[in-house]
Formats: C-alpha cells, structure tokens, sequence
C-alpha cells in the first residue's frame, strides 16, 4: 500500500514540476540558474521515500566561480539524493533521447541542460568546445558523472576523461561530489530508509597537473572519490547501527 501511494504522489508531484516549471522557463528560458532551482525541487522528495539526506560543502561553496563538477552515478535515486547539492548556475550534460521523456524532457532543456547525442563521436567531442566557449562567456558550471552509466551496485566504476579534458582546456577547478550507496537501501514498502550523506569535496586545481596525462588527473579525481565513498558509508553503517540517523 505505502509504495502504491508513493508512487502516485511522486508521479502526481513530478508533473505538477514538469508542467509548471516550463511555463516558468518560458519567461526566461535556458537560463543556468533554473537547474538547481528545480533540481533542489526534486530533492524533496526524499522525505516522501523516507531518506534523510544530509548536505555537506565547504562554506565557501557559495563563491565558486566556474568549475566541472563530478559526481558518482549510482542509480535513479540520484535525482532525489545529489540533486539537493546543485549549486546556482550549474547546468547538466545529458543524452538527447532525454528530450523524448514527456513533461522532463521539456523541462531538463528548458532549464538550460546540454544535450549530447552520445551515439555521434563528432557532436559529442563538439560538446567540449561548447563548454569551453560557454565558460568564457559567462559565469556557468557544469556536472558531469564521469562514469558515463549508473553502477547499479557495482561500486565506483572506472571515470572516462571527457569531463578533465574540458576543465584542463578551460583552466577551470574539478569540484568533486560524493553520494554514499544507494544500492539496494531504498525499499518503497518501508516507511524509513535511513541516511545519505551527499559531500561536496574541496576544489581540484587542474594546474597542478600541466605537463601530466589528463588519465592521471582522472585517476587522482577518482582516487579522492573512492576513500570519501568508503568513508561515508562506513559512517552512515555505523550511525544507523546506533540509531543515531
């Protein structure tokens, strides 16, 4: 009974978003700031799956300039878990065949999301220089799950270097983000699905890596990310162990 009533707020919520946050982006469309504005409206439902999210970023987050943010893509409970981490004028990069999903394919382009067709080399290397000319023009982020797929379980996956090769190109820092495990913890029958901690790590200077292969700037990045991965779960096991979520 409780996952058919989730179900149906979620689907009833989700439209209501949809459908009014494009007529919201119509005043100004494809404006950057519109993403973490409905990306943080989607956050919320984690209290209807019974996930307590907990924040943490570094109290200078607020005056990051323009940067790439990489992120761990586990599963579609990213959208209810990370996105309470977007920051103001960070834009995703997602698959075209997005554009097909009714109601949030309107949306995730209107808000000003890029669109890759991941199947054409040519455009989707064409991406990069769009970023790059983007950064120059104006005060923008992006987000990028360097591992291409959702894990499904299968841990930290190995990062491609599309990601580090823009922020090398374009001098900007790689901002790491961390979601503790999902896999398997969400049970839409259960009231509770206890904690996640979503941690935004500091800023990576890409300048520290002139002369190197841009694979060891991703295998560093990746590095920092997998102990954060396991030091986060080891907390979050150890708090719900002890009640103390």
């Amino acid at each position: 009974m409780l996952l058919i009533l989730r179900v149906i707020f979620v689907v009833i919520y989700s439209i209501l978003v949809c459908v009014f946050g494009c007529i919201y982006c119509l005043f100004s469309p494809r404006n950057p700031r519109h993403v973490a504005t409905f990306g943080h409206l989607f956050g919320r439902l984690s209290r209807v799956f019974g996930v307590k999210v907990e924040q943490r970023k570094p109290a200078e987050a607020a005056n990051y300039g323009n940067a790439i943010y990489i992120a761990n893509h586990q599963n579609n409970y990213d959208m209810i878990t990370a996105a309470n981490i977007v920051q103001p004028t960070t834009v995703t990069i997602g698959k075209k065949s997005l554009l097909w999903i009714p109601f949030f394919g309107q949306l995730y382009w209107l808000t000003g999301n890029l669109l890759i067709d991941r199947d054409n080399r040519a455009k989707a290397h064409g991406t990069i220089g769009e970023m790059i000319e983007q950064f120059q023009k104006k005060r923008i982020s992006f987000w990028m799950f360097p591992e291409g797929t959702r894990s499904r379980g299968r841990g930290l996956l190995p990062f491609k270097t599309g990601a580090f090769h823009a922020a090398v190109t374009a001098g900007v820092p790689i901002i790491p983000i961390v979601v503790s495990t999902t896999h398997n913890k969400i049970k839409l029958n259960r009231w509770k699905n206890g904690l996640v901690i979503v941690e935004m790590l500091p800023p990576v200077d890409v300048k520290q890596f002139e002369g190197q292969s841009v694979r060891k700037l991703a295998t560093h990045c990746r590095e920092l990310m997998a102990a954060k991965l396991e030091q986060l779960d080891a907390e979050v096991a150890e708090r719900e162990a002890s009640n103390r979520v």
